[in-house]
């Protein structure tokens, strides 16, 4: 056990307890804080923690960064301002103990200081019998059903009693088409048995996908929603961050055939309690259950459901109802979402599809995890078996499921990495978009596949939809600011990149990437530099240290940048992409289009961004790049929106004093 300002760790237990309170924590995020606390004060390398935690797993560098900000939420500590937990930068994180920081036996510890959270209570379900579950599933929806006029009555009277008293007296024409916004915050797992954090995360974002279908109510996405799942912050600054009215929080427990939900709605300007319920269902009612729930907070808003429930297939219920692969397909939802780890997703979204054949959201995420490990781990002869395992799962999704639009938008995603069949992609995005929520990620994949085809000011637009679903998701800030780099706009690019560092301190090394490519782009070496210097130690940081030392005044220490960095190429993923990029920023043609060539040899995925690059696009009159274009089915180089890099430098001079 050891304490220290309000906080203590029983590290046998498992446990966190700030202030009295215990603090729920995923394994991974206790895993990584025992290992830091067990070597207090020395700093520890990403790789190894990795290494230690997730051991061979293949799991992206970002679910660390992910998992050490979990760990300052539950802290309370301040990425900014750290008091305990430091990013070392270039190295990893070291964990300081104050000197007074105590430490013991924690048997004595154990069962103490249990705090029991408990909502006010509107009205709780538990006291009412449950829905009926013999017979056919026919009767138990139309039990539902049925308490569906009651549901909307008394979010009716709750409407009239709680919310409209607090706010401005508005009639809805006076409204207009402003939507109510909500943000569902993560369910907290409040069962005894460990490892359920797969099954609240998976009810939260399910309830998130419900009621993004509900007319007349905007809900943040799941990304932004799950950055803040610690709870620290108060419901004003919450919902001040999110840009919503209201929030909706709540646990789950699930303890064997039985699930209890309890939610509490409350107003973002004041954190005032609207709206509390409890729901306790038999586990085999739980599809109809999480209806009720949806149905419930809707009519709390007074939100008119004026079509249907969404379909079983975009709430990642199987049509079959089958409940043991639903489970799975949580657990793969799980494994894709917060730990990162590909192998695990795939493992699990295969046993979904094992179980019911006709799952149609399993079969199109095991495409979707199938497709991502190919394009980032494999080549040549493994990475087209593996694609072609990916289109038969995706295209079983949609035989299953015609009007999926998810399915629709992983499809565009395999055909542009897999296929270059970039128009296909178009389309299947057109259908996608169509049938997804406006804040919907899709949209972020559709702005990577206008970039792709030189349509920057549309892949701007389409980037900034999905940051209004999405506003706390760091990458996606990353990427607009390449976009307004690629247009010469440095200035908004630079403005962009402070919103994301300010964001989450743990990307720095992708804010820090990005600064320097501006600094490059403006002649400014010496920034370029620091820049990259400041990242963590690994392949990324030596590539861009590398392409800053190009436009420095030392020809010398750029010729042998050059050659390292010829000699780590290796099989790589991205390495020779990046070869003609520190090519062309040389100014050489030749070696640029030779190793543009080996990007396409090897199946790798350098063409996604050729005609985004203003560095390469400083050869968009040279006819190799025209044919280029032509031999991959991409427009022509001239009709590209961006500006090439002497583009840049030359507005960058006109506008400076």
């Amino acid at each position: 056990m050891i304490r220290f300002d309000g906080i203590e760790i029983d590290l046998d237990g498992h446990r966190l307890r700030v202030n009295g309170v215990e603090a729920a924590l995923e394994p991974k995020a206790f895993a990584v804080l025992a290992l830091l606390l067990r070597h207090p004060g020395r700093a520890l390398r990403r790789e190894d923690i990795l290494d230690a935690v997730w051991g061979h797993a293949h799991v992206t560098p970002s679910v660390l960064s992910r998992i050490i900000n979990l760990l300052r939420q539950a802290l309370g500590d301040d990425a900014q301002h750290p008091r305990w937990l430091h990013t070392v930068h270039g190295h990893g994180y070291r964990f300081d103990l104050p000197a007074d920081a105590e430490s013991g036996d924690s048997h004595a510890a154990n069962g103490a200081n249990r705090v029991a959270t408990v909502a006010p209570t509107v009205e709780d379900e538990s006291t009412h019998p449950p829905v009926a579950t013999a017979g056919k599933r026919s009767v138990r929806y139309a039990v539902a059903l049925l308490a569906l006029l009651a549901i909307l009555l008394a979010g009716w009277r709750l409407w009239t009693t709680t919310i409209s008293p607090s706010t401005p007296e508005t009639s809805k024409s006076d409204q207009g088409s402003v939507p109510v916004s909500l943000a569902v915050l993560p369910l907290v797992s409040s069962s005894g048995e460990r490892g359920q954090e797969f099954f609240s995360d998976g009810l939260t974002e399910s309830l998130i996908s419900t009621l993004s279908h509900f007319d007349g109510m905007r809900i943040v996405g799941r990304g932004a929603s799950f950055q803040l799942r610690s709870g620290k912050d108060d419901a004003r600054t919450v919902s001040q961050k999110l840009g919503v009215d209201f929030l909706l929080g709540g646990s789950v427990r699930h303890d064997g055939d039985h699930v209890r939900i309890s939610l509490e709605l409350v107003r973002g300007a004041d954190g005032g309690t609207i709206w509390t319920r409890h729901f306790d269902r038999a586990y085999r009612d739980l599809f109809a259950l999480q209806d009720e729930v949806a149905l419930a907070v809707a009519g709390a808003l007074q939100i008119q459901l004026l079509h249907t429930m969404p379909s079983a297939v975009e709430t990642g219920r199987p049509a079959s109802g089958n409940l043991e692969a639903y489970d799975a397909y949580l657990h793969g939802v799980y494994h894709m979402r917060s730990d990162g780890d590909i192998r695990k997703a795939i493992e699990q979204f295969t046993r979904a599809t094992e179980l019911d054949p006709d799952y149609a959201q399993a079969w199109s995420w095991l495409g979707f995890q199938h497709t991502l490990y190919a394009r980032s781990w494999l080549n040549g002869a493994d990475a087209r078996a593996t694609y072609a395992k990916a289109r038969e799962e995706i295209d079983t999704a949609l035989r299953l499921q015609p009007d999926f639009g998810q399915a629709h938008a992983i499809r565009a995603d395999l055909l542009s990495t897999a296929n270059h069949d970039w128009n296909g992609a178009l389309a299947e995005f057109k259908l996608a978009l169509a049938l997804v929520p406006d804040t919907d990620p899709t949209h972020g994949a559709y702005s990577r596949l206008l970039t792709t085809l030189g349509r920057t000011h549309e892949a701007i637009e389409e980037r900034r939809r999905y940051i209004a679903g999405d506003p706390l998701m760091v990458l996606a800030r990353v990427y607009l600011a390449r976009l307004q780099a690629s247009l010469g706009r440095l200035d908004e690019a630079q403005k962009s990149l402070q919103v994301a560092a300010e964001l989450e301190a743990d990307q720095h090394d992708f804010v820090a990437s990005e600064r320097s490519r501006l600094a490059i782009l403006r002649g400014d070496a010496v920034t370029a530099l620091a820049q990259a210097e400041s990242m963590s130690a690994g392949d990324d940081r030596d590539r861009a240290v590398a392409l800053a030392l190009q436009i420095g005044s030392d020809g010398a220490i750029a010729d042998t940048a050059l050659r390292h960095a010829t000699e780590a190429v290796g099989p790589r993923k991205k390495g020779a992409y990046f070869m003609a990029l520190l090519h062309a920023l040389r100014g050489e043609a030749d070696e640029t289009f030779a190793w543009l060539q080996k990007d396409l040899d090897r199946g790798d995925d350098g063409i996604l961004y050729v005609l985004s690059e203003p560095l390469l696009l400083r050869f968009r009159d040279d006819p190799r790049m025209a044919a280029y274009c032509a031999r991959n089915g991409l427009p022509a180089p001239q009709a590209s929106q961006a500006r090439s890099l002497d583009q840049i430098r030359e507005l960058v001079a006109t506008r400076s004093p």
